[in-house]
């Protein structure tokens, strides 16, 4: 899948675990991990929203795209 995501990267930087952003943005932590590993089918807007004011970061931090 061209979709690439770099939450992990992006937490790295903020220094905040899985469980704390978990917290932050009110979804699961398994939730979050699927999110994390890319597994994810579909991700709402206002998740997104919460995990950039989280991280302080933009959506193009997390979500890339790159041709294969």
């Amino acid at each position: 899948m061209p979709i690439k995501i770099n939450l992990d990267v992006e937490m790295a930087k903020n220094r905040i675990s899985s469980g704390q952003l978990a917290e932050i943005v009110g979804i699961t932590p398994a939730n979050l991990s699927i999110l994390k590993t890319g597994k994810a089918r579909a991700v709402r807007f206002s998740t997104l929203e919460k995990i950039c004011e989280a991280l302080n970061c933009k959506v193009g931090d997390i979500i890339e795209y790159e041709k294969n």
